[in-house]
């Protein structure tokens, strides 16, 4: 689902440029492997790829199975991911609670969930536990055809921010006082994991999920109901044959909270902790999405937990705007950094200068920036829109200060979270 965003846009001269050298995530089977096995299988459901349910990937999940030795029935999906499907369950043994249970591949040179249950065990060991991100509650081993799955359980949330514009703000951007409630408990959350020099790695709005009181209370058949009924989709070979044992019957469509989102409490946690690391194991590159990305992931440089003030900068913007602050459309990482130059508060760094002047070659070099700064680009896509704005102006030169002291460049010279938090705009 798209994240809705008001339609302007904000370009720098294309040039011949190449760009910079970043790495990706795929799964370890041979490309020509991957492009035969996923036309083997056809299903009326669009879902997660099919190809994919094979030794190494996904597990094949049926409705109304119990996971852990009977503990945890499966009632609906809630999504899926290139490393994992997520499932509705009832916890049967603890006082009937619904939770989400997080299944990742079985491919043993997939790491994320090994680093996610090691910070999130962290900071399930702290009392009380952090406020505003998402708590983990259980964790086991499941054996299927596929492999071996590690599987996280977690209280279960509801939608996420851009689902609630989707469903609640069909111009795409959320009011003020909505922005700036979802704003200071995502600064609430992230310093409580900077606190503990824990990143999350890869912090945006999708990341971002409104809780939902009292859903323990909601029998089975209520549950469904709300999350709407299951649709399936059977699963065919093309060629007619039995699907083998590692492939489901059939797959499920993600659940939708649909206008059930309009009775949400206005009670954000940060959510998906696959790209989260301790200060002691730092990761070698974060696949933040790319215009939310920190500088010095893009120039693979030194990672610590501050990538997240870099990306708490970009979200900021565009919590109250509608959209990032930099293009997602045909973005490039060559591209990327020379808005970043337009925005960032500070130069760019000499360590990085010899990259940047290797990849922004052509006819003209790009030495001074050619679009406008951050404050002028914030007024002019939350003013100069159609939309009416519910916020003054100097509400806006207030939050482009704030989100200024997060656009730094150089690591150390970012705002902390608390430092964001303690000023007074939050509260006024």
């Amino acid at each position: 689902m798209a994240i809705p965003c008001i339609i302007l846009t904000r370009t720098i001269p294309l040039r011949s440029i190449s760009p910079l050298r970043i790495t990706s995530r795929t799964m370890s089977t041979h490309p020509n492997r991957v492009q035969m096995d996923q036309h083997l299988y056809i299903s009326t459901i669009d879902a997660e790829p099919l190809h994919r349910y094979r030794q190494g990937g996904y597990h094949p999940v049926t409705l109304g199975e119990c996971l852990k030795a009977g503990r945890y029935k499966v009632l609906h999906k809630l999504g899926w991911g290139g490393y994992s499907t997520v499932w509705a369950a009832r916890d049967q043994r603890l006082e009937q609670t619904y939770v989400a249970v997080k299944i990742s591949i079985a491919e043993t040179e997939y790491n994320g969930d090994t680093r996610e249950l090691q910070t999130l065990k962290v900071l399930a060991s702290h009392h009380p536990r952090p406020k505003h991100t998402v708590h983990m509650l259980d964790d086991f081993d499941l054996k299927g055809p596929n492999g071996s799955h590690k599987c996280l359980v977690y209280e279960l949330l509801g939608p996420n921010v851009p689902d609630i514009i989707d469903a609640n703000f069909p111009d795409g951007r959320l009011p003020g006082k909505l922005a700036k409630t979802i704003a200071k408990q995502c600064l609430i959350g992230l310093d409580s994991l900077h606190q503990r020099k824990i990143g999350h790695g890869d912090l945006h709005t999708r990341n971002l999920a409104f809780a939902m009181p009292y859903i323990d209370d909601l029998t089975e058949e209520r549950f469904i109901e709300m999350l709407g009924k299951p649709e399936v989709g059977y699963i065919q070979k093309r060629d007619g044959k039995c699907l083998e044992a590692g492939v489901p019957e059939y797959v499920v469509k993600p659940a939708s909270y649909g206008n059930h989102s309009r009775n949400l409490a206005q009670d954000v946690k940060i959510i998906d902790f696959g790209e989260s690391f301790l200060h002691t194991a730092p990761p070698e590159t974060l696949h933040t999405p790319l215009s939310l990305r920190a500088p010095e992931v893009i120039f693979q440089n030194n990672i610590d937990y501050r990538v997240d003030l870099w990306s708490m900068g970009c979200m900021l913007f565009e919590l109250f705007v509608g959209q990032p602050p930099f293009d997602t459309f045909l973005i490039t990482p060559a591209i990327l950094v020379g808005q970043m130059r337009e925005m960032a508060t500070d130069e760019l760094p000499e360590r990085w200068q010899h990259e940047w002047n290797t990849v922004n070659t052509g006819d003209v070099m790009a030495t001074e920036s050619t679009g406008p700064n951050l404050q002028e680009w914030l007024e002019e896509v939350y003013f100069d829109s159609p939309l009416s704005p519910d916020l003054t102006r100097e509400d806006i030169e207030r939050l482009g200060r704030i989100v200024g002291r997060l656009l730094h460049f150089e690591p150390s010279g970012r705002a902390s979270a608390k430092q964001v938090l303690d000023d007074p705009w939050f509260d006024e």
